[in-house]
């Protein structure tokens, strides 16, 4: 058997959850994005978000 198979395995780690519970938005709101109150940076962002994004699509393409 290996070593995790031997009954002391941190048991601890299969609980942990992915997102804390005090990082977690539950107000149940969505954000919506609206181009007419968008700054310089949102648009920079956006704009290397779609960059990225066709990166991604011409390397799925090859």
């Amino acid at each position: 058997m290996g070593r995790m198979h031997n009954g002391t395995g941190n048991s601890n780690k299969s609980s942990l959850p992915q997102t804390p519970k005090n990082l977690k938005i539950t107000d149940g709101n969505d954000v919506e994005y609206s181009a007419e109150f968008a700054d310089h940076a949102d648009l920079e962002a956006q704009a290397r978000a779609n960059a990225a994004n066709q990166r991604v699509q011409a390397k799925r393409n090859k």
